[in-house]
């Protein structure tokens, strides 16, 4: 049992997230070594479980959308299918991004106090981002409650699309607890060094996955199954049991934590540190998420095709975007630790190391899309009807290929700054990449006529939904170009945490 003693409050209250002042000494002998076997090494060692388990989410997404895209109804039906399944992609994704508010702390929190040596202070800070992960699953049930219709209407989407949607989002939000504990957890055990844990509780809950989604969007015998709401259930069940599983297995502990349900209570000085790095990580999100929503509102005016060819398009770039993510988790436990170990250049170069490995293999994945972007379309379009998604969605599948350097610096460089608790700058950065560059550049590029506040208007280019992915293009190289900037030339290094 580990007491809280009046000193270690007055410590946790004495630190603050942006204080730009010197690394305190660390006791080397006292802390693991976190360049042990080698900078590349060590990234490789984290990245590789986080690329298998992005792998598992991207086989549930990519099985998901090609049960909508075979899904043998009439062809109004089938676009209408596919067009309400990229606005769940999306809402999925906004609504569990806001889980940012205990994982991102969570990571950056953890990983600092293992390399200090304090696994002690590592698990309560676990069990404080848990306390925050519930949190946002009661503003979740909330939403579902009295929200989701008109999120629906402001999002452009209604008609046969919009009810498809509907009964997606709510089993999605209902089982949401269960999605924001595992990613809490797992950030945790990441901060701790460990994604191989995460990655077996996910491929025991992929192989469960599988199998429910097809048989509650297909039915099974004479059961005719429930349409897109059969694959929210099926990955929320199988999410479910794989949280139970991972929850036990940290009952028992694993890579020195240990849930304790005593532990479960606001400790004011682990909670304010956290919430420190999170809020403006969740701001971010915020002003993404909000970005994100105007953005899909355009491309949902431009009809059910473009929709769905939005949608896959995005699918297949997450074929290459997981690597970016596995080695933005490597990023932010090495940067983490080896602050917290009193390491900065070696943390400095951790990070430059990981986008070096992530930008190489998400730049091959560019190619790749660039040259079989048909097939990949055709993979989930295979009726003469769904033409028209094909025809929207080769051209932007494509264009894609050329953002994957910049895309791959906004994961793994924000990530990187996300472990040393530098979330200030992701949200300056963020906030002008969407409000200043997309935002703008979607409207002149995507519309005909673009209308300004007070009635005057602009002769856009109207390239419907290629322009919307110019706009996202330009986008991505502003933000990944800034957030590039700031971890090679910033002072991010003595931010406390």
């Amino acid at each position: 049992m580990i007491e809280h003693t009046a000193a270690k409050r007055s410590a946790h209250r004495a630190v603050r997230v942006g204080d730009e002042l010197p690394a305190a000494p660390a006791n080397p002998a006292a802390q693991p070594d976190p360049t042990a076997g080698g900078t590349l090494s060590r990234a490789l060692a984290l990245a590789g479980p986080a690329v298998g388990l992005q792998s598992l989410i991207l086989l549930v997404s990519l099985t998901g959308r090609w049960l909508a895209g075979n899904a043998g109804t009439t062809a109004a039906d089938q676009l209408a299918l596919q067009g309400a399944q990229t606005t769940c992609f999306y809402l999925s994704w906004m609504i569990g991004s806001f889980g940012i508010l205990a994982s991102a702390g969570a990571t950056a929190l953890v990983a600092r106090l293992v390399g200090a040596g304090d696994r002690g202070a590592a698990n309560r800070a676990m069990h404080q981002a848990l306390l925050v992960a519930g949190v946002v699953s009661v503003a979740g049930w909330l939403l579902c409650a009295f929200g989701l219709d008109g999120l629906l209407r402001v999002l452009n989407l209604d008609g046969t699309a919009g009810g498809h949607a509907r009964d997606f989002l709510h089993v999605m939000l209902l089982l949401l607890p269960f999605q924001l504990v595992s990613n809490t957890l797992t950030a945790s055990l990441a901060g701790a060094g460990d994604t191989r844990t995460p990655l077996w509780i996910g491929l025991g809950t992929t192989a469960l996955n599988l199998p429910l989604a097809w048989i509650g969007f297909r039915g099974i015998g004479d059961w005719p199954g429930i349409g897109l709401a059969g694959i929210a259930w099926g990955a929320g069940l199988s999410q479910g049991l794989g949280t139970i599983a991972l929850a036990a297995l940290l009952v028992r502990g694993r890579s020195g934590l240990r849930l304790r349900a005593r532990l479960l209570r606001p400790d004011r000085g682990l909670l304010g540190r956290l919430l420190r790095i999170s809020l403006p990580a969740a701001a971010e999100s915020a002003a993404m998420v909000a970005g994100q929503m105007v953005f899909l509102s355009v491309v949902n005016r431009l009809g059910d095709a473009a929709r769905g060819a939005h949608g896959i398009a995005l699918g297949w770039e997450s074929l290459a975007e997981m690597f970016g993510m596995a080695f933005g988790v490597a990023a932010s436990v090495l940067v983490g630790q080896n602050l917290g170990a009193g390491r900065p250049d070696e943390a400095r170069r951790s990070g430059l190391v990981a986008y070096g490995c992530g930008a190489v293999l998400m730049v091959a994945g560019g190619v790749v899309f660039h040259v079989f972007a048909r097939p990949l379309f055709e993979f989930y379009c295979p009726r003469p009807e769904q033409a028209p998604v094909v025809a929207a969605g080769v051209p932007v599948l494509q264009l894609v290929a050329f953002a994957m350097p910049a895309l791959a610096a906004c994961h793994i460089f924000s990530s990187a700054l996300r472990g040393a608790g530098d979330t200030r700058s992701a949200l300056l950065v963020t906030t002008l990449g969407f409000f200043a560059v997309r935002l703008p550049l979607t409207f002149l590029a995507c519309e005909e006529v673009v209308h300004l506040p007070g009635g005057p208007t602009l002769t856009g280019l109207g390239l419907g939904l290629y322009g919307c992915w110019i706009a996202m293009l330009a986008d991505l190289w502003v933000r990944g170009g800034l957030f590039a900037g700031r971890f090679i030339f910033g002072r991010w290094d003595r931010t406390r945490v």
